[in-house]
């Protein structure tokens, strides 16, 4: 029985098939964590969810920002952006079993000893405590009032947790922190817009990681999210989007008892081109 945690796939079923034929992966015997984004910007998103469906309780999937995009899409509560490529998913005759089976995914996992996220936890959170938000968020996800929160979920405000909040600014800033999260300051204050390597920090601000004192700090933490980050592997600290959509890597690390964990790799076709207004490669083929 192997165990492995899959960065980013955004789309990307064909090196998803690659990388699974190359852990001789099998449902019956093996488990895979995958860390989030699983749609959007690659051309195959439909695939991957059915591909993830199929697998059932040998595939545990993480919500990234993307697959929130996607639901709020469907739901009539955000406008596509020029480069999402999911009309694959919203046009299928399985549309609805696709978006049903996606908001029951988790916001965060901890399995054999790790944490699991798609983008980040803030510094006053611990372990404990992010389960119980992430938690929080799972439980409106999958209830009645799933629209009425997406209605509200997108924005930068607040940019900071505090116990006091309620309603929707207090689901924002858990799915920002969970889904969005790559710097912030040593009290919390988060920059959302920051994207670059951890030499690009903005003045002030750390990688939510390297906050001094965060309360989370000796829990193992697996992450995605943060391709130019890229594989980053510390003691406590796993970082695996290492940017198959973009031409990079499909990564899996494949667990092991006394912490000598593998790293596997498959090469990815790039489906689209970096930077600040990138543009779909094979989406329409």
């Amino acid at each position: 029985m192997a165990r492995y945690l899959i960065g980013d796939i955004q789309g990307c079923d064909a090196p998803l098939a690659r990388l699974l034929e190359k852990i001789a992966f099998s449902p019956s015997r093996d488990t895979l964590y995958l860390l989030g984004d699983l749609v959007n910007r690659g051309p195959q998103s439909a695939a991957v969810l059915r591909r993830l469906m199929a697998y059932g309780d040998a595939a545990h999937s993480l919500l990234g920002n993307h697959d929130l995009s996607l639901l709020a899409v469907a739901h009539g509560h955000r406008a596509p952006h020029r480069n999402d490529t999911m009309d694959d998913i919203l046009a299928a005759p399985d549309r609805e079993a696709m978006l049903d089976w996606l908001r029951h995914r988790a916001m965060a996992l901890h399995a054999h000893g790790i944490l699991m996220v798609h983008g980040g936890v803030l510094p006053q959170w611990d372990l404990e405590q992010t389960l119980a938000l992430a938690g929080e968020l799972e439980s409106v996800l999958r209830g009645p009032d799933l629209t009425g929160f997406l209605a509200h979920m997108w924005g930068n405000q607040p940019d900071r947790w505090d116990e006091s909040l309620a309603g929707a600014d207090r689901l924002r800033v858990i799915v920002n922190a969970l889904t969005r999260l790559r710097f912030c300051t040593a009290d919390g204050v988060m920059d959302l817009k920051a994207a670059g390597k951890l030499e690009q920090a903005p003045p002030g601000m750390h990688a939510w990681f390297d906050v001094p004192g965060r309360r989370s700090a000796g829990t193992p933490i697996a992450f995605g999210h943060w391709s130019t980050l890229g594989y980053l592997r510390r003691p406590d600290i796993i970082s695996l989007d290492t940017g198959c959509v973009w031409g990079g890597c499909l990564s899996a690390l494949k667990l092991a008892a006394d912490g000598n964990h593998e790293l596997i790799q498959v090469e990815c076709e790039q489906a689209q081109v970096p930077g600040n207004s990138p543009r779909a490669l094979t989406a329409s083929t």
